[in-house]
């Protein structure tokens, strides 16, 4: 007994080409985190850097080994960012289908209980995947499907599975036999035809348009969405069938996404990518940056205010509203970096008149660039614009 015992306090075998590999996986995560922020501020198109982020948080992946911590940036640059301007339905495909989501909702796990093996081992589905693809990534909470849809699109997914060399994969054996009813539509067809076409037959839905409407005027927008601005959103993207530059020239077109008012606040990181912005950091500054300084200073700094990077509660991803991260803790975190970091991160500072109006331009109030203008030192004065409220909502 005392031998077993012994046995079982003893640390697990090393394995020298396992344990280099995660630090390689560990090394490549670290540089992805860096480029992600490097993109953002060198990008010579905003708005596409946002939409790239916008979207990375709707299809939300988090790695929950260490070998996937490439997982959230390989599903945005595989999956994302090459239909970024294109159809939606293209991108639904991708994102669902790829290696980060299946295993992230646990797909691998799901059997047809029909099938040969699940006959065979007693095993069932598991509806993580297909839920969240119908409520969260095409129709949305509330639209007219059924528990019997979820269920019939589980059936539907069924088989495809994640190798262990974290490649997709769909195993016939795991399938559940027989055709499938979704949304009052069979789909008959063997395997991956089946899957591939019940997702674009779910990016196709209205509902699915007026989700994504919903979806992308909170985000760019306003918490309250205005009703006439959804709309038009929505028909739009309904009526080129799920074309995305169509929806995107919806949104800017329409005057109501023009409002005076900026009724957003900046999450975390869109507050650290305008911040690095507007002190002139450059996304190769970023890159020679030791990752110690830069994961102290940026990383840290962003999960004190509220916001882990890549690593959201949940598939539905960052909260939108604003009281979410103006809240006293994180107020004071970003206050805090404001006012000490900027001096280690530029030499010299920018003058802080010079720099409210560069970044801030006719939403610079008069008190602000008072304050700014008689502040302590230069340090102190680019502290209260970065911490000011005109800063910190967009």
């Amino acid at each position: 007994m005392r031998q077993i015992q012994k046995a079982a306090k003893k640390p697990a075998a090393k394995n020298p080409r396992r344990d280099a590999l995660l630090q390689d996986f560990s090394n490549a995560a670290q540089a992805a985190s860096v480029i992600t922020f490097a993109r953002a501020i060198d990008s010579a198109d905003g708005f596409r850097e946002r939409l790239a982020t916008f979207w990375a948080d709707h299809f939300s992946v988090i790695a929950k080994r260490q070998i996937e911590v490439l997982f959230p940036y390989a599903v945005v640059d595989e999956a994302i960012r090459p239909h970024l301007t294109g159809n939606f339905a293209d991108m639904l495909v991708a994102a669902t289908l790829h290696p980060a989501m299946l295993s992230y909702l646990d797909q691998s796990s799901s059997v047809g209980p029909n099938s040969h093996f699940g006959k065979n081992q007693g095993k069932g589905l598991n509806e993580n995947l297909a839920r969240e693809v119908i409520e969260l990534h095409s129709m949305g909470v509330g639209a007219n499907y059924s528990q019997t849809d979820v269920t019939e699109m589980a059936k539907i997914l069924a088989g495809l599975t994640v190798t262990p060399d974290l490649q997709t994969a769909f195993q016939p054996r795991r399938a559940e036999p027989g055709p499938r009813e979704l949304l009052g539509k069979t789909y008959a067809a063997p395997g991956m035809d089946n899957i591939h076409a019940a997702l674009r037959d779910l990016a196709l839905q209205p509902a699915t348009g007026q989700h994504l409407a919903r979806k992308l005027v909170v985000h760019f927008v306003s918490d309250t969405p205005d009703a006439d601005l959804v709309a038009a959103i929505a028909a739009a993207y309904n009526g080129s069938g799920g074309d995305l530059l169509a929806t995107y020239a919806a949104l800017l077109n329409h005057p109501a996404a023009w409002v005076d008012v900026t009724e957003k606040a900046r999450q975390p990181f869109d507050f650290m990518v305008a911040a690095l912005r507007a002190l002139g950091v450059t996304g190769s500054q970023l890159q020679q940056m030791p990752y110690k300084q830069f994961r102290g200073q940026i990383l840290v700094a962003m999960a004190g205010m509220g916001q882990t990077f890549k690593r959201p509660s949940g598939p539905n991803g960052f909260e939108e509203a604003a009281e979410e991260w103006i809240t006293p803790q994180g107020l004071a975190r970003r206050i805090t970096w404001a006012m000490r970091v900027p001096p280690r991160l530029v030499e010299p500072l920018p003058d802080p008149v010079a720099l409210a109006q560069s970044c801030l331009a006719d939403r610079a109030s008069e008190p602000l660039l008072w304050g700014a203008a008689r502040a302590e030192d230069i340090a102190q004065g680019v502290g209260l614009v970065l911490a000011s409220a005109e800063f910190n909502r967009r």
